[in-house]
């Protein structure tokens, strides 16, 4: 699948949670880091994820909000 983002990070599936209607994926992309998602519950069935799984973070957004 193509995609106009260009942020495409690989990685593999830590694991996959599901709460009542979402649910919480984390992948490790490398050097200890860990890219964390909500999604609904569907996608986590419709996408077969499972902790071991290869997955692509897509990060697409207009904003990135920095604290301290």
């Amino acid at each position: 699948m193509k995609l106009s983002a260009r942020n495409q990070i690989k990685g593999k599936l830590i694991s996959v949670e599901k709460g009542q209607t979402t649910g919480h994926v984390r992948i490790d992309i490398g050097n200890g880091v860990i890219i964390m998602a909500s999604i609904t519950n569907e996608a986590i069935d419709d996408l077969a994820l499972k902790p071991g799984g290869d997955a692509v973070a897509v990060i697409k957004a207009s904003d990135v909000m920095v604290g301290v």
